[in-house]
């Protein structure tokens, strides 16, 4: 468990937002900001406004040529059921003409409009589903180490998510994988919009698991996991990746990736549905669905930890998108991220511990950059709204 940080700068650092969009300069996911105060998210996206995308869906027909097969299945998509996942099924069989195989990790995490729009995948594509489900007891334990190891519940989705789909298909000797969005390089211009980033083991380490693997969670002594309960999440070694040839491509390098005009084409072709009732920490009710805590108790942490939430993210998106101002994007993130989501008490019951043990593990991930905390122990930060 990390440890409790003892001392506090006796000001608050200064952190700076982006001049576009509401990126703050210690985001989660790292950015730059240049002279002109725009950050690097921003930049990628002018310069991917200027691309030719049916160029590059020629390119990437032209990659996958080679990987057609006259009979079973052509590729793997990780799926959760959610937009994105109907999306990439869209795009994969549609655009592509490929037959895919969907895997999915089920970490008990549903919400019911979730479920529902996951189950139904298989039926309105056509197409083979897999769904793995580890043990809920385990998931349980899991969920009570990943929080104190890392700061996430979470840790156990996003690690069964970028491996499975690479392990079953490496397994079953299918040589592609898609996943959506190169998330790091849309949320923070990690890249650049030219160039073409593949999954490897190496960013599914060090990038989408935060330099963790299934090794640092086992034989806890507080909450025992042992490594026979964690066949989910064990990678394939180099040589089974080499002798398979398999590769994990971005469909977002091939194409205008957009969450909303993505959400209204599978609404209407193939009855995808929203979140019936509004989210208590961000705007929008069409993300995360296959996961109840993502956008909340979940959320909630990386606030803890950062400073901002999922709003932030979704308002840096819709602006540069040109579906909001930055001054309304403003007025999202002074109205969700600081919420604590009710949901926070369904995964404290679900995991058997109380709001005062939440509370004292969650203080000490807390990052000196962000917060200070008063004599009378109130914690405190600086706002993009504030005008000091």
């Amino acid at each position: 468990m990390s440890q409790p940080v003892t001392s506090y700068p006796t000001e608050i650092p200064r952190i700076r937002w982006c001049a576009k969009c509401v990126n703050p300069s210690n985001s989660a996911v790292p950015i730059g900001i240049d002279d002109d105060g725009i950050c690097t998210a921003c930049r990628v996206h002018e310069v991917r406004d200027t691309i030719d995308w049916d160029a590059r869906l020629d390119e990437l027909l032209e990659l996958v040529e080679p990987y057609r097969k006259p009979s079973g299945y052509e590729c793997v998509i990780g799926v959760s059921g959610g937009k994105d996942s109907y999306y990439q099924a869209h795009f994969v069989k549609e655009k592509l003409g490929l037959r895919p195989l969907l895997v999915t990790y089920n970490g008990n995490n549903y919400l019911d409009a979730g479920w529902q729009n996951m189950m139904r995948m298989k039926e309105v594509f056509g197409l083979d589903h897999y769904i793995i489900t580890p043990s809920i007891d385990m998931l349980i334990r899991f969920n009570r180490l990943g929080f104190r190891k890392t700061g996430d519940m979470n840790w156990h989705a996003h690690s069964g998510i970028q491996t499975l789909p690479m392990k079953i298909a490496t397994q079953m000797g299918i040589k592609l994988v898609f996943y959506g969005e190169h998330g790091w390089t849309m949320l923070g211009g990690m890249l650049a919009a030219h160039d073409y980033p593949e999954f490897t083991k190496r960013w599914r380490v060090d990038m989408a698991l935060r330099g963790y693997d299934w090794q640092d969670f086992v034989d806890d002594e507080e909450d025992l996991i042992k490594e026979g309960e964690m066949e989910c999440y064990k990678y394939p070694s180099d040589e089974e990746i080499q002798k398979n040839g398999t590769r994990g491509i971005y469909i977002g390098n091939y194409d205008c990736w957009d969450a909303r005009a993505h959400t209204e084409l599978v609404t209407k072709k193939y009855g995808w549905k929203p979140s019936p009732v509004p989210f208590e920490r961000t705007y929008r009710t069409a993300s995360n669905l296959d996961d109840r805590y993502e956008n909340g108790a979940h959320d909630y942490l990386k606030y803890i930890k950062f400073g901002y939430g999922r709003a932030t993210d979704h308002a840096c998106k819709d602006i540069r998108n040109g579906y909001m101002t930055r001054e309304e994007g403003i007025s999202m993130v002074e109205k969700y991220d600081h919420v604590r989501s009710s949901d926070l008490d369904y995964w404290l019951n679900y995991v058997s511990r109380s709001p005062e043990w939440f509370d004292t593990i969650a203080d000490t991930f807390r990052s000196p950059r962000v917060w200070a905390q008063s004599n009378s122990k109130k914690w405190s930060k600086r706002n993009i709204w504030d005008k000091k």
